[in-house]
């Protein structure tokens, strides 16, 4: 491998280029001399066709001059070195190109003992670049390398609201991330100290957390998101895309399903104004501990009301038998542990679902009063208005609405 700087000497005078080659020992100086050009339209062919890292150039060249030389070769080689070879009379125009940017100048005749020392110090220039960007190029793969420890090391940061969203953004571009605040945070949690849960060895436990982060990540693949991990086990969730809320229920039934554990997943929207990632972390950590309180029946007949949201005529007593528990006994239960009743809840449920069909369909009321479970466009919009306080039509039309 060629390590020597590559040297282009152009100038219109071949007594001048070869009295230049003949005064220097270009080795000795760690350069050689690449190529010449007896005019800068020749010269700028040559350099763009290779790597040059310093040009001797003549201020006054036929064709094309050393300035406009010096300013098309910048563009495809920033990083070249310029050394203007001058007469007296050019000494003006000579000051002007330094003030451009160009490293130092060489009158005519060329003086062996000044080129010499003007090399030297562009070499020791060119060397200290090449030590920094040796550096620099080791510490942006250190950086490349940790990437995922920093991107979590930010985000804990981040949900403890020890980040403003300025330096935020910065992070975030850094980090390889959207800059911008994302739309929907969301907490994994695993109960594994409960009793149903024998306790396991680290190594477990850190293989069990490694298969639900995959699990997770399948089910958010389609958003840009990031999942990070709290020192308390807990998996959190960022998604810059808007994502379902059931898609909750949906992460719980197949960790349940493939790895026989039960977890707690909930996702918040997160509002403007400062701090807002942090206060909707906060709400997702407070709803997956609450959620831990709830019954295996209340959490399996939420589940199935997720799941059976769209059968229409499905009421407290269907859904209660296909639980094998008495209707009244369930919907005290909802009411404890959930606080509201089956009808709400299944409302809600239902409303939702119809507010993404709104939002990302061209489906008719009709169509999607079917969808979503009710058996009449009238009773839909019914139960639709009384919940968000105007009629579907209107909230497809973006007109305003009351909160859920």
């Amino acid at each position: 491998m060629n390590n020597l700087y590559q040297v282009l000497i152009a100038d219109d005078e071949p007594i001048i280029r070869e009295g230049i080659i003949d005064a220097v020992d270009w080795e000795k100086l760690g350069m050689e001399v690449a190529a010449e050009a007896e005019d800068g339209e020749e010269a700028l062919d040559i350099a763009q066709g290779r790597h040059i890292d310093i040009v001797l150039v003549d201020m006054n060249m036929p064709i094309m001059d050393g300035i406009t030389f010096m300013k098309k070769l910048k563009e495809s080689q920033p990083a070249c070195r310029f050394v203007i070879i001058t007469g007296h009379d050019e000494f003006a125009y000579a000051q002007e190109a330094i003030r451009l940017g160009v490293k130092d100048y060489i009158l005519k005749p060329v003086n062996a003992g000044h080129l010499r020392e003007v090399l030297q110090s562009v070499k020791e220039e060119l060397d200290e670049l090449h030590v920094q960007d040796h550096y620099l190029k080791k510490a942006s793969e250190q950086i490349e390398k940790n990437i995922p420890v920093l991107r979590e090391r930010f985000c804990r940061e981040w949900i403890q609201g020890l980040v403003d969203d300025t330096e935020a953004a910065e992070q975030l571009e850094f980090l390889g991330l959207p800059s911008r605040l994302p739309v929907q945070v969301g907490v994994v949690r695993w109960p594994e100290t409960s009793v149903n849960q024998p306790l396991m060895k680290e190594s477990e436990r850190q293989l069990f957390l490694f298969a639900i982060e995959n699990i997770v990540a399948e089910f958010v693949q389609q958003a840009d998101h990031l999942l990070f991990r709290e020192h308390t086990g807990l998996i959190g969730i960022c998604l810059w895309d808007e994502t379902p809320v059931e898609i909750a229920a949906e992460i719980e039934q197949a960790v349940q399903n493939f790895l026989k554990m039960t977890v707690h997943v909930h996702l918040e929207a997160v509002k403007e104004g400062p701090g807002a990632v942090a206060e909707a972390y906060d709400a997702c950590r407070e709803a997956v501990f609450r959620e831990a309180q709830l019954s295996p029946l209340v959490r399996r007949a939420r589940q199935l009301i997720h799941e059976q949201y769209d059968r229409p005529g499905l009421t407290l007593e269907t859904f209660a038998s296909s639980l094998q528990v008495s209707p009244v006994y369930l919907s005290r239960l909802l009411k404890k542990e959930l606080g509201t009743s089956f009808v709400n809840f299944l409302t809600q449920t239902r409303i939702r679902k119809a507010i993404q069909l709104l939002n990302s369909t061209n489906m008719t009321m009709y169509e999607i009063a079917e969808r979503v479970g009710y058996e009449s466009q009238h009773y839909f919009s019914t139960a639709f208005k009384k919940v968000m306080g105007v009629s579907p039509n209107r909230y497809r039309k973006g007109e305003a609405f009351q909160d859920m």
